[in-house]
């Protein structure tokens, strides 16, 4: 499939085809993560749950190193 980008404000938008949303469970509310590799675009549904629990694990180790000084800061 070749699509062309489209105007959107000041920026370009891709329209994805609604049986491609489909197939991968997309929907307008699901966040997506686009990354490259300097050649290639890539566009994926971001897993909540992975993102929950890397989320989870950057606060703890926030919390292990800067944990204190955190404390004093809000008290």
């Amino acid at each position: 499939m070749i699509k062309k980008l489209v105007s959107h404000g000041n920026s370009a938008a891709i329209i994805i085809d609604k049986p491609i949303l489909e197939i991968l469970g997309i929907t307008t509310e699901t966040p997506l993560e686009i990354v490259t590799d300097g050649k290639n675009l890539m566009i994926m549904p971001v897993d909540t749950a992975e993102r929950k629990r890397k989320f989870k694990a950057t606060l703890a180790k926030i919390n292990r190193l800067h944990g204190k000084t955190l404390k004093k800061l809000a008290g």
